[in-house]
């Protein structure tokens, strides 16, 4: 790689921490690409591999940047509906969704904004799929910190067979509080990092150096604690929004990883969602997203998205406000 691809440091930090976290072998010079946050590797990952009028499988609900970014590369997403409250899927959704311009699917895992994690036997599922058709599989895994409940992060790429065709997204945003310093990776094959690379420069030129050699920094001297007192952090954080939401009959679907809750809200004044939460937001000065930013249709017209990545402190509050609340 040249020096746009990243700073050797941060890319030898990413392929030791997945080794040591899941061992999974990464070349850091031909298989890793640092890039302007997961956000900015997605969306060169989408120029270098995908056509104008192709079509990705995206599970619903989603989140926006996926579908947005989508969108402006030309690209056609195609929905596989999420159930609650397992947000389960059937490869029957997926045969329905599939065309002959299908070339890949987004697999945001932990998800937001509904907190799911994929199982093995559903990302084995999603691997059978994708190779009988041939596909690209994009993951966001920019939470795979945030687990609760005693669930593990699979990486979609450790699936026999799925490392080839993997486009594994990530970065240190959210894990390391650094959301401004735009630092984020793409894993794939030599064969695809070279060109995602390629683009990464068009766009971006390169991630700031000098933020890029203290993610490396964090990364190679953070120790295993430092992510398993996250996890429990964030836990803790969740569990108090759910039970304030519980209260206040605003049911909350649990999440199992992320740090957002997806709620029922349909019992709140309003006849749409952007009526609810402006009626919620009114009624106790707490910002909401309405659910119907993570849907293509009205599904989500009765759902809102809260977000529990506050000091304890806030979500003290916040709880209280809550429980304050009457629909």
């Amino acid at each position: 790689p040249i020096w746009y691809d990243g700073r050797q440091e941060l890319r030898e930090a990413v392929a030791a921490f997945y080794q040591r976290q899941y061992t999974i072998a990464c070349d850091p010079e031909k298989e890793i690409i640092v890039a302007a946050g997961a956000t900015g590797a997605m969306y060169c990952a989408f120029m270098a591999l995908l056509n104008p009028g192709d079509e990705v499988l995206v599970f619903e609900p989603y989140y926006g940047y996926h579908v947005n970014t989508l969108i402006s590369q030309e690209l056609i997403p195609r929905f596989v509906r999420l159930r609650p409250p397992q947000w389960s899927f059937t490869p029957e959704e997926f045969e329905k969704a599939v065309s002959p311009r299908t070339r890949g699917i987004i697999v945001n895992t932990p998800a937001n904004p509904c907190g799911k994690i994929f199982t093995r036997e559903e990302l084995e599922t999603i691997g059978a799929f994708a190779r009988r058709r041939d596909l690209f599989v994009f993951t966001d895994e920019i939470y795979e910190h945030f687990v609760y409940d005693g669930l593990l992060h699979i990486p979609p790429m450790s699936i026999p067979g799925m490392k080839e065709r993997t486009i594994t997204i990530g970065g240190l945003s959210k894990t390391f509080s650094i959301t401004g310093w735009r630092i984020g990776y793409c894993i794939c094959d030599k064969r695809w990092a070279q060109t995602i690379g390629y683009f990464n420069d068009l766009v971006y030129v390169c991630a700031p150096a000098p933020l890029q050699m203290g993610a490396a920094k964090g990364l190679n001297e953070l120790p295993r604690e430092y992510y398993r007192d996250l996890s429990r952090a964030y836990c803790r954080k969740r569990d108090k929004i759910a039970g304030a939401l519980l209260h206040a009959d605003i049911p909350p679907f649990i999440p199992s990883g992320s740090y957002y809750v997806l709620a029922d809200i349909s019992k709140i004044k309003g006849a749409t969602a952007r009526e609810r939460t402006l009626h919620f937001l009114e009624a106790t000065h707490i910002a909401t997203v309405p659910g119907n930013a993570f849907y293509h249709d009205q599904t989500g017209e009765t759902m809102a998205r809260f977000c529990f990545a506050k000091e304890d402190h806030i979500i003290d509050e916040v709880c209280r406000r809550i429980e304050r609340f009457r629909c």
